[in-house]
């Protein structure tokens, strides 16, 4: 598959939108930071596992079971370490270049926990 390259499975913001956004995305945008960082801000239609529930070996939530991942977090570290541990667990799972601050950056929308703009924490 194009998304995985030789210096690792990633991906620019704009490419995770493409990819996890409109009315049948081929993805699902998983974001792996913590629930306050969650709770400040995230992409729109995002789903929420931290890393450290992952890696105490918390499942994937339905709507993500079985569907290709983009793992998204604040800069890009932590959502390598996720991508990683779930392609060793037989996901398909690529991480996003630069994170949600990334995201933010390039004008792309972010929520709040109720809905409203959010913010990068």
């Amino acid at each position: 598959m194009f998304l995985f390259r030789r210096n690792g499975p990633r991906v620019t913001v704009d490419e995770a939108r493409s990819r996890t956004s409109g009315d049948r995305p081929d993805a699902v945008l998983l974001d792996v930071r913590e629930k306050p960082e969650w709770n400040s801000g995230h992409a729109p239609g995002a789903v929420h596992v931290p890393l450290t529930k992952l890696v105490a070996g918390a499942t994937l939530p339905a709507e993500a079971e079985g569907r290709p991942l983009v793992v998204i977090c604040r800069s890009g570290h932590r959502s390598q370490q996720a991508a990683k541990l779930l392609a060793e667990r037989g996901a398909q799972a690529v991480d996003v270049e630069g994170g949600m601050n990334a995201w933010a950056a390039a004008g792309h929308p972010v929520v709040d926990e109720r809905g409203n703009s959010g913010q990068i924490a």
